[in-house]
């Protein structure tokens, strides 16, 4: 089973919930030639075995419904607090799912229409929708003013997905939608030079990396360019502490040299891609860390075994241009990393870019796209769902220290 996750924001550009993508199988890009009640009871089921918190990160899940789904009882798995019912666009509505519908909403659950075209008026299901969800590209947000004005009057949540540009989100945001799905969110917005504080963080950074990259690094070296800012030491002897346990660390060399140079570039990376992205939606840098450790568990269970450190340094610098919102040659430059990284992020190439699409793919949902990167670097597709949940799972540990 395959399933990744496609987050939701609100106006604030917080985290909402997350849409659940999903596949039963390897066999196909849809629902396997089964019914898509299958494939949901796959998802649900999945979410109730490993624990919708870990998916979701104590957020909302997004899950598809199909009518016949929807009158079965496996909904109920999941609490309401956590799981909004999407019902598909083709279902038939009848009586008896309107009333299913009617005691989902009793017991708590929220009702979310997906890719909505039909006329907002007479479409019967519109009164018991909590969220409407409208895909841009199907229904261009300049046909949709009078069922938005409508919908809002009703005090329905509205949603617009598959935004791919700041100027779609704000275009939505100001015609009065409520949630926003898409990748715009991931993408640079040039608009001239890094600001300084940021071009300031990224060298010394820079710095830090290149001192790593020589022959032989020096922790001397390393801990005086470290201690000369307060705020990176300080993070630094955290982000130790956190491995330490009981024992203590007197000085930042001396933490230093318990992590070992591997891992102090792997949190030095980490710290910079926080740093840089402040003033950016937390779940960019939550993206950049999913990758870092899926790339290197990718590359782990293939033949690029030997490169899972750049693989993880790849997938974490993936982001690196909408952080400083400027070309992804331009963020790169000055940085020591293998030329690898490098190939992969600016120019869609080398070894490391087979791992780079696979990732895009499951992040997608192109389950097909998936499935032909995996047999390109010859890897058992069935592994990736372990490996995306422990991802997750890591980042979320990740993000939790680095905020608290």
């Amino acid at each position: 089973m395959y399933i990744a996750r496609q987050p939701i924001f609100n106006s604030s550009l917080e985290v909402y919930g997350y849409e659940l993508l999903y596949r039963q199988s390897g066999d196909s890009s849809q629902f396997d030639g089964v019914s898509s009640q299958s494939a949901t009871a796959s998802v649900v089921t999945g979410l109730f075995e490993s624990g919708a918190y870990q998916i979701v990160d104590n957020k909302r899940a997004f899950v598809n419904f199909d009518a016949e789904f929807l009158k079965a009882d496996l909904s109920e798995l999941i609490e309401p607090q956590r799981l909004i019912i999407e019902v598909l666009e083709d279902v038939v509505v009848d009586d008896e799912l309107i009333d299913k519908i009617k005691m989902l909403k009793k017991e708590g659950y929220k009702i979310a229409l997906d890719d909505f075209v039909e006329d907002y008026d007479d479409y019967p299901l519109v009164p018991y929708a909590d969220i409407i969800k409208f895909d841009l590209i199907q229904t261009p947000l300049e046909t949709l003013r009078l069922s938005v004005m409508k919908a809002i009057a009703a005090n329905k949540i509205l949603l617009a997905e598959k935004i791919e540009s700041e100027d779609e989100f704000k275009q939505a945001k100001e015609m009065g939608f409520h949630l926003f799905q898409g990748y715009f969110f991931s993408r640079p917005k040039i608009i001239g030079k890094t600001n300084e504080s940021k071009a300031s963080s990224k060298v010394q950074y820079i710095r830090i990396l290149n001192e790593l990259k020589r022959p032989e690094p020096s922790y001397q070296a390393l801990a005086e360019i470290i201690e000369k800012d307060v705020h990176l030491a300080y993070r630094v002897m955290k982000v130790i502490s956190s491995r330490a346990g009981d024992d203590l660390i007197y000085s930042i060399k001396r933490a230093l040299t318990y992590m070992g140079l591997k891992e102090i570039e792997r949190w030095i990376s980490i710290l910079m891609i926080q740093d840089l992205g402040m003033g950016k939606p937390k779940e960019l840098m939550t993206v950049s860390l999913i990758r870092a450790k899926f790339a290197e568990e990718i590359a782990r269970h293939t033949s690029m075994k030997n490169v899972k450190h750049e693989a993880a340094m790849m997938g974490l610098f993936s982001t690196l241009d909408a952080m400083l919102d400027e070309p992804m040659e331009e963020a790169l430059k000055d940085i020591s990393i293998p030329l690898s990284i490098k190939e992969a992020l600016i120019y869609e190439k080398g070894i490391l870019q087979p791992i780079s699409e696979l990732m895009a793919a499951y992040e997608r949902g192109d389950w097909q796209k998936a499935d032909d990167m995996c047999m390109t670097i010859q890897l058992n597709a069935e592994i990736l769902l372990n490996d995306y949940v422990e991802s997750v799972k890591w980042a979320g540990e990740v993000v939790k220290l680095m905020t608290d």
